[in-house]
């Protein structure tokens, strides 16, 4: 296992990668160890007004670039992707903490939207109207502009590259603010762009504190749109500073997603898939099954099988081969976790398994709770960590009101083999996207959104491609 740290952090702006040279650093933390492994320049306010001025002026040009050569350059970036996704994924593993196996999937996943956004860049149609003899009306679809692209920690290259690709397909210039906690990661991915031939000034990339940034760039009648993964407490926060100019909006906020398992279910099949992948990326990811509501016929079984499979997972460095679960991402979460847990506990909640902290780094055991009411915290407040709460229910229409109970409606799954059934849990669980025996829900293709307070708009699919931009109608007589 070599641990060595070697990314090279700089802010690229107009072009040009930009260190230190005066800026205010942040901590790069290794979260399997809790050790600094290096600093990030923070962007200036001066560098963030060179980011405004030349994403401007780059828009002009690569809106007015042939679709054909702008798909050129995502083809190329998604070749380079995976060409490099090793090295990539020992950096992402290095600050984020995932098991290097699950790096290299994010990595490769995200080549997949620059390869489709590619295919799209010549399939952005309009239409045209009927008319009288001699008068043409026409629809059209053009960029919207310059576009501001915040993304998170738990999967910083996938959920950049889900906002990079569409926008640049469809002629867009982005400034790009990734977490400060995966900057090396996320500056290999726009080098990746960088060096398949992204023309400068299209694609900008600026660490600094997120509400300075944020409140820098929506300031400015530059950005047109902003497109915003994280937590809903943020997203209200980001919609209230677009409110003032008017700048169209993406939300993909947090979910808290239930997961209904029905007697008729192939329990021994259906376990096999939850562990896994409640415990992926240590529970940090935002469509992650967290609120297990299991019919009270097996719900005995369901939770020794479980219980017996989460005794299983080895937790370590991401970087260690035989690791199943890495950390969580950084000092904060153990703590927040372990409240919620003991909360629960307090509440009448049988703890089957884990529930404790780890001995250094951030580590939290893979944890199962039982019987847990709905008024423990932890059953309303999405934990983000390797913890899975469960519940039995009775009927169709008991488990359908547990899922809807909240204000959270991002992803939500079910396992039956009553297909009849299936179609009826489609219908009425609300949720931007509902898994039904399955868990894969994110792909290149397919709109990846939620309702309610878990946001609004789609990243993915021919919708997430329309979310950067506008309809024209042309009329001439």
């Amino acid at each position: 296992m070599t641990q060595t740290y070697d990314a090279d952090l700089s802010l690229f702006i107009g072009g040009s990668w930009k260190v230190g040279e005066g800026r205010d650093l942040f901590p790069v933390v290794d979260p399997a160890r809790g050790e600094t492994i290096a600093e990030v320049p923070l962007a200036t306010p001066a560098d963030l007004d060179e980011a405004l001025a030349v994403a401007d002026k780059a828009f002009v040009t690569w809106r007015n670039t042939a679709p054909e050569a702008r798909a050129a350059v995502l083809k190329k970036a998604a070749a380079l992707l995976r060409e490099r996704s090793d090295a990539i994924a020992r950096i992402l593993t290095l600050e984020q903490g995932k098991p290097l196996v699950e790096a290299r999937a994010e990595v490769v996943s995200s080549a997949s939207f620059f390869d489709w956004c590619a295919e799209e860049t010549t399939r952005i149609y309009g239409r045209v109207l009927v008319r009288p003899t001699g008068q043409r009306s026409l629809v059209i679809k053009q960029p919207v502009g310059p576009v501001a692209a915040f993304s998170p920690w738990n999967f910083p290259v996938y959920l950049m590259a889900k906002k990079l690709a569409p926008a640049l397909a469809v002629g867009c210039s982005v400034i790009a603010k990734p977490p400060e906690e995966t900057p090396g990661c996320t500056g290999m991915l726009v080098r990746a762009l960088v060096d398949a031939g992204l023309p400068d000034g299209v694609v900008q990339l600026v660490h600094g504190v997120p509400d300075a940034v944020s409140r820098h760039l929506l300031a400015s009648p530059v950005i047109r749109k902003i497109s915003f993964t994280g937590s809903v407490p943020v997203g209200r926060h980001l919609l209230k500073l677009a409110a003032d100019g008017l700048k169209r909006t993406t939300m993909e906020l947090g979910g808290h997603a239930p997961v209904l398992v029905f007697d008729d279910c192939d329990l021994e099949k259906t376990l096999d898939m939850v562990v896994p992948q409640k415990f992926r990326n240590a529970g940090q990811v935002c469509v992650s099954p967290t609120r297990f509501y299991v019919q009270e016929g097996i719900y005995d079984r369901f939770l020794a099988g479980f219980a017996a499979r989460t005794a299983h997972v080895k937790t370590g460095h991401g970087l260690d081969a035989d690791t199943k679960m890495g950390p969580l991402a950084n000092v904060r979460r153990p703590q927040a976790i372990a409240a919620l847990v003991e909360d629960a506990a307090a509440k009448g909640a049988r703890v089957l398994a884990g529930g404790k902290r780890g001995n250094e780094g951030f580590f939290f055991q893979p944890t199962l709770l039982a019987d847990v009411p709905d008024d423990a915290a932890i059953m309303g407040s999405e934990p983000f960590g390797p913890v899975a709460v469960a519940a039995p229910f009775s009927t169709l229409d008991d488990a359908i009101g547990k899922a809807n109970r909240l204000p959270y409606g991002l992803a939500a799954f079910a396992f039956t083999e009553n297909m009849r059934q299936a179609n009826l849990l489609g219908d009425a669980i609300e949720s931007g996207m509902v898994g039904i025996n399955t868990f894969a829900i994110s792909m290149a293709d397919a709109p990846f959104g939620g309702v309610k307070d878990s946001g609004f708009g789609s990243e993915g699919g021919i919708e997430g491609l329309e979310s950067y931009l506008v309809t024209k109608a042309i009329h001439t007589a």
